[in-house]
């Protein structure tokens, strides 16, 4: 019996899982592969994993999704790892710059900027006023720009709802008994997240303790769930 091709996120916010994944009897079934988020997007995209942790707004280009998971990478407030960072207010931002590495926060970004807070930055790859990232890349960096919006708090106060980012999806139906395996452990990695924090490096100007345990919010619940829904139908309207 061929593995079951998955492909997940190396960023911090993914360690609980893999954590899970890799202390689990389900490894042996698995081809586990670490990636960016967009290159999990486009791995599902183009058939080249079987399931992956693709950031929601992939799957507008996945036909016949499944969610494979009752869990996510998601957050029920201020996330600490996806920010716009800038030089003046958003209001006076006249230039954007997205993040290569995701579909999701770029689309949340625009979807704030259109919506809630109705301005309109010409979108760039230069140096801009602005700019989006996300990851491990925005450790520490909240108190080294003028302004700095976090896009998950952003969106709750634009909607009382909390943000899904990512979720685990397949591309094809995937076995029950699998899909069983496979949430048992996530969860076990979750449970776990004492050891995972061990297992990483210390850092002065970031706290992994609070963001594994209270920024990052796991479970996919039925808020996150129509989080989910209410923001795919903002983004099919930014075209």
């Amino acid at each position: 019996m061929s593995k079951i091709k998955i492909s997940a996120v190396s960023y911090t916010n993914t360690k609980p899982f893999l954590y899970g994944l890799q202390h689990s009897g389900i490894l042996n079934e698995v081809d586990l592969t670490l990636d960016v988020p967009s290159d999990c997007a486009d791995k599902l995209i183009n058939n080249q994993t079987d399931i992956g942790l693709v950031p929601v707004a992939a799957l507008l280009k996945i036909s016949n999704y499944h969610i494979v998971s009752d869990y996510c990478i998601g957050a029920v407030g201020a996330v600490d790892s996806v920010f716009i960072f800038s030089e003046r207010p958003i209001h006076e931002v006249r230039t954007l710059r997205l993040d290569t590495q995701s579909r999701t926060s770029n689309a949340l970004a625009r979807v704030l900027l259109k919506n809630y807070w109705k301005t309109s930055p010409k979108l760039i790859e230069g140096t801009a006023d602005a700019f989006v990232e996300i990851g491990d890349r925005t450790f520490g960096k909240k108190n080294t720009y003028p302004f700095v919006y976090d896009l998950a708090q952003e969106w709750m106060n634009f909607t009382g709802l909390p943000f899904t980012f990512a979720v685990w999806a397949a591309n094809k139906p995937v076995d029950e008994n699998f899909i069983a395996e496979f949430n048992k452990a996530l969860k076990y990695g979750l449970n776990h997240r004492r050891e995972v924090i061990k297992t990483l490096e210390k850092r002065d100007d970031f706290d992994l303790d609070d963001y594994l345990n209270h920024k990052i919010d796991y479970p996919l619940t039925r808020y996150k769930r129509e989080a989910l829904a209410l923001f795919l139908k903002y983004v099919e309207n930014l075209k």
